[in-house]
């Protein structure tokens, strides 16, 4: 297993199995061979070798510079990078360059990390598909894995393999697919609603939303500056804890970040989960949760109740209130936010030079597309001064009880929350489409938007595989900066669900000779 794993093949490279060059060459001939699935808007190839080489000879004599030293990963394109072009899959950005990079980023270079390259997203992040950015849809791995093609088989679907690729949710959804097909080791998302968790839970790996505050927001473009939060995908949650516990920390370029967290995140193995009590919210038990997410959400509750731990039913009243004040603060937010691409310091401008509001306005409607103009148009229409009151304070005010009810639930014994992340398993894009963005939004991340309004850390862990052999991911929800207790008790459940490993042998099978010569065949692609 050793080469599928960011701690595995930390191991492999500190023990000469491999090069830090070999295995870039490796993820960007994979970058290249599942150039179809759209993950990357960049793949920055000249830079991710020339970091190998500086790796390379850090190795050879004996100075590495910790866990993630020549370790593959990618970054959604909403995070500045030095030099490298940060679209945010906008028409507005297409072209822009950043001066500096995001903290988040900067911080995982000087650990010695690789930067295969930019992944692709729903544009500025609004959206729960990563269907709506200037590149294109992204495509689910899984579309392609030896589990859902054969079910699909048995289910005598048609053979019509290119109109039924799946959604991989959104909006991190090219960093999701990336990490999915082995491209990198780990990748940055973003998260404002539930953007790394869904599209975590859909490609079937694991999801982190740290605590707002632990990790800092400085370069990653905003949306809502509130609710914001780097987020980390891997294929197992001690990767997740390994990458956060580089992240994580103040920086004095992010007011909102915390002084001082405990550090670093290594997790312990727990045993013994019998001093644990886990709340399951009635409230997240809806009509539109389908059948197969419910069954196994109450298989996993079960679980860890025959494990000895305590599993209460538990009330957040306010959830109901969620979508609609998410709604209103979310808008609110991106319209403030939105009004700096104006076409005068950087990013897109329009021809027009009849006036500087003539400039501002044709530069808008053709930087933007109709999510994100809706958006803009949504919330000012709440911060005009005759409803300021009636929409954005009300809204903070609900958003208040929603925080407090997860603080009473926390303050009644419970320690973590255990939630479905999704109401489905990823569906095909042409049933995807037919809803419009906003109604999509809305449904999708109803498990996981409220988290944000609360600032609480929150994981979704891939479970099983659905009857259909596609991913379904549960969420674990913790204490605000009990990040490393929420990812214990993660841990403990991947180790007992045993998640299986993706096959993509059909997707592989012309390019076996990238993984033929050495042990790292162990991608489990056989």
């Amino acid at each position: 297993k050793m080469g599928k794993t960011l701690q595995g093949v930390s191991v492999a490279l500190k023990q000469g199995q491999v090069t830090p060059t070999e295995l870039c060459q490796r993820c960007l001939s994979l970058i290249k061979k599942t150039k179809f699935l759209n993950a990357y808007i960049t793949v920055s190839e000249e830079v991710a070798l020339k970091q190998a080489e500086e790796a390379e000879k850090r190795y050879k004599k004996g100075h590495s510079l910790g866990d993630l030293d020549g370790i593959p990963i990618a970054v959604k394109d909403n995070f500045s990078t030095s030099g490298i072009e940060t679209t945010c899959a906008s028409n507005m950005l297409k072209g822009y360059v950043p001066p500096y990079n995001a903290t988040v980023v900067q911080k995982l270079l000087d650990q010695g990390a690789l930067l295969m390259g930019k992944t692709n997203l729903d544009e500025f992040a609004m959206g729960s598909g990563s269907t709506d950015g200037i590149f294109g849809p992204v495509k689910n791995p899984w579309s392609y894995s030896k589990q859902y093609r054969e079910k699909r088989k048995q289910n005598s679907h048609s053979e019509n393999e290119d109109s039924n690729w799946l959604i991989t949710g959104g909006s991190s959804g090219g960093s999701a697919a990336a990490v999915s097909a082995f491209t990198c080791f780990a990748a940055l998302g973003s998260d404002t609603g539930g953007s790394t968790r869904n599209p975590a839970a859909h490609c079937g790996v694991v999801g982190l939303k740290p605590s707002y505050g632990l990790v800092s927001r400085h370069g990653l473009i905003p949306l809502v500056n509130s609710m914001d939060v780097p987020g980390i995908l891997t294929r197992c949650v001690d990767d997740a804890a390994t990458v956060l516990g580089i992240l994580a920390g103040h920086d004095s370029k992010d007011s909102t970040t915390i002084q001082d967290p405990v550090r670093p995140f290594t997790l312990p193995s727990l045993t013994d989960v019998s001093k644990l009590c886990i709340g399951i919210p009635k409230e997240y038990l809806t009509p539109e949760l389908s059948s197969e997410v419910h069954s196994l959400w109450s298989k996993a509750a079960n679980l860890f109740e025959s494990e000895g731990a305590k599993v209460i039913e538990v009330s957040l009243p306010h959830t109901s209130y969620s979508i609609v004040c998410y709604h209103v603060l979310c808008t609110s937010e991106v319209a403030s936010n939105m009004a700096r691409f104006d076409g005068l310091e950087y990013g897109h401008r329009c021809d027009s030079n009849v006036s500087t509001e003539a400039m501002y306005a044709a530069t808008r409607r053709e930087g933007f597309n109709d999510v994100v103009r809706g958006r803009i148009l949504s919330g000012n229409f709440f911060l005009l001064k005759e409803n300021y009151e009636n929409y954005f304070v009300k809204a903070q005010k609900v958003r208040r009880l929603i925080a407090n009810d997860f603080v009473n639930v926390f303050n009644s014994g419970v320690d973590v929350l255990l939630t479905p992340t999704t109401l489905s398993e990823a569906v095909p894009y042409t049933e995807f489409i037919k809803e419009d963005n906003r109604t999509r939004s809305a449904q999708d991340d109803i498990f996981t938007q409220a988290v944000n309004m609360a600032g609480l850390p929150a994981v979704s862990v891939p479970m099983a595989l659905s009857t259909q052999g596609l991913p379904i991911g549960l969420q674990f929800i913790g204490r605000a900066f009990c990040d490393q207790q929420l990812l214990t008790v993660a841990k403990w459940f991947e180790k007992q669900v045993q998640f299986p490993v993706i096959q993509l042998q059909e997707l592989m099978d012309d390019c076996s000779s990238v993984f033929e010569n050495e042990k790292l065949a162990s991608v489990s692609l056989k």
